[in-house]
């Protein structure tokens, strides 16, 4: 099996697992730190906003089951794609919401995706999701990965801070945006 990687930003990494985790042929989905200037960065620096990082998820995915266009869409699912500065409750540049891609190939498609949401009129602002180029991505440590297994009950508080109500209110019938 051949695998290819996308890595995504859209606010806590915790947040941004278990949709992608639940997706047949996905190998797996890490939470970690990317974009910033600091060699592994630990959570406690990033959240002081010292790295530059963002938090992120790595998928390692078999593109013969889900494609990379798949995956663009599932992550539009789960973001505000009009909110530059954070998603939902958890604000600043650290939870940003970026679409790092990995070559030419990957740019074509997020851009063409985020064009085709701007055109579909679905928000009344801006989408302003960036589109980056691939930087090192460095692992959280081991309490940040499968956070929602593990900590259910924190994780649940963290959906209630507005991402499930998002969810339901735009991206419920995703027909809208086809």
């Amino acid at each position: 099996m051949a695998t290819e990687t996308a890595i995504f930003a859209g606010g806590c990494f915790w947040c941004m697992v278990q949709p992608f985790d639940e997706q047949p042929g996905i190998e797996s989905v890490v939470s970690g730190y990317t974009g910033g200037h600091t060699e592994n960065p630990t959570y406690k620096q990033v959240k002081a906003h010292t790295t530059g990082h963002t938090e992120a998820v790595k998928i390692t995915f078999d593109p013969a089951i889900v494609s990379y266009a798949d995956l663009v869409e599932i992550y539009w699912h789960q973001t505000d794609p009009t909110d530059a500065m954070g998603q939902f409750q958890d604000r600043g540049d650290n939870y940003r919401p970026v679409i790092f891609v990995n070559g030419p190939q990957q740019r074509q498609i997020a851009e063409a995706s985020k064009a085709k949401l701007q055109a579909s009129e679905l928000f009344d602002k801006p989408i302003v999701t960036t589109i980056e180029d691939v930087q090192p991505f460095y692992p959280a440590e081991a309490e940040h990965q499968r956070f929602y297994k593990n900590n259910p009950v924190v994780f649940a508080e963290q959906e209630a801070g507005g991402r499930a109500d998002f969810i339901e209110q735009y991206w419920q019938d995703a027909s809208k945006v086809d």
